[in-house]
Parts: structure tokens; C-alpha cells; sequence
């Protein structure tokens, strides 16, 4: 009878240099994660935590997903901006390597104040429950007396609610 190695145990790392990217990674960081379906835009992420083997190597992420309204139970909605992002309840362990790069997930206010919005800029303003397909909060700022919420790649145009302006 063998005995099952003992699994060796996996300790925190501070931050993790990602090479193939020259960019250090940390807890609290935003990422874009390689999907395996390569048709598909790459997957935005929160780092959690860092981890390694004792050796410090076959380093694992814990993230937490931001899902893109397109994955939502909803699905894409009128008022919902190219860059936007739900922080989901979806957690998961996924290797480093599959790190693409390093990219920002602004709040709704401050990516309104972007002077430009890059490829790695993205905003978040509701949590969503991949379960339920409930969002928080329920309501947004709305900015027509229809109600439609504000997409913040519009500029003041009309609304496609009801044609307001």
C-alpha cells in the first residue's frame, strides 16, 4: 500500500512578476485573462490572492470575475457602455500564465472623466449575482425622465427610450 503524498504546502505571495508581460501583479490588481476560446475578448479579472508552491513556482491566481454584460443572464442592454463590467460572486483559480495583461477597472464617475479610454480601461458600476442574474445596485443615476440609465459612451444624445433629449 503507498501512502498519498503529503500535498506541499502553498504560501502568499506579495506580488508575482508576470515575464512574458514585463508587469508585476498584486492583490487588489485588475487583469485581462487569456479565454480558451480565442473568437472571445480576453476575460477581465480581480486578483485576490497569489499563490506558489514552497519551490515558488506553478504560481495560481485566485480572481474574482468581472463578468461583460454579453455574459450577463440579460444580456447586452441599450444602456450599458462598451467598457462596462459587473463585478461578479463568481470566484476561481486560474494559472498566471494565462495573464494577458494588466488593465483598470474605473469607477462609473471617474471613467466619465477620462480624458481618453484605452484598450486596458474599463468601469464598473453594479455587482452582479451569477446565479440569479441579479444585479446591485437595482437602480442607476438615469438621466431622462424615462428612465433609461445613462450609457457614458453617449454624450448627451437622444434617448432611445423614448427619443427625449
Amino acid at each position: 500500500m503507498t501512502m498519498a503524498k503529503p500535498k506541499a504546502p502553498r504560501r502568499t505571495l506579495e506580488s508575482y512578476s508576470v515575464k512574458h508581460m514585463n508587469k508585476t501583479i498584486k492583490a487588489g490588481d485588475c487583469v485581462l485573462m487569456r479565454p480558451s476560446d480565442p473568437s472571445k475578448p480576453s476575460y477581465v479579472a480581480k486578483i485576490e490572492r497569489i499563490e506558489a508552491d514552497s519551490r515558488g513556482a506553478n504560481v495560481k491566481i485566485h480572481v474574482r470575475w468581472y463578468y461583460r454584460p454579453e455574459e450577463s443572464i440579460g444580456g447586452r442592454r441599450q444602456f450599458h457602455g462598451t467598457k462596462e463590467v459587473f463585478l461578479s460572486d463568481h470566484f476561481d483559480v486560474q494559472s498566471a500564465d494565462s495573464i494577458e495583461g494588466k488593465c483598470i477597472v474605473h469607477s462609473f464617475k471617474s471613467y466619465t472623466k477620462l480624458d481618453a479610454v484605452g484598450n486596458d480601461d474599463f468601469f464598473c458600476r453594479f455587482e452582479y449575482n451569477s446565479s440569479t442574474g441579479a444585479f446591485n445596485p437595482d437602480r442607476v443615476a438615469v438621466y431622462c425622465k424615462c428612465e433609461m440609465p445613462y450609457n457614458p459612451d453617449e454624450l448627451m444624445v437622444q434617448c432611445e427610450g423614448c427619443s427625449d433629449w
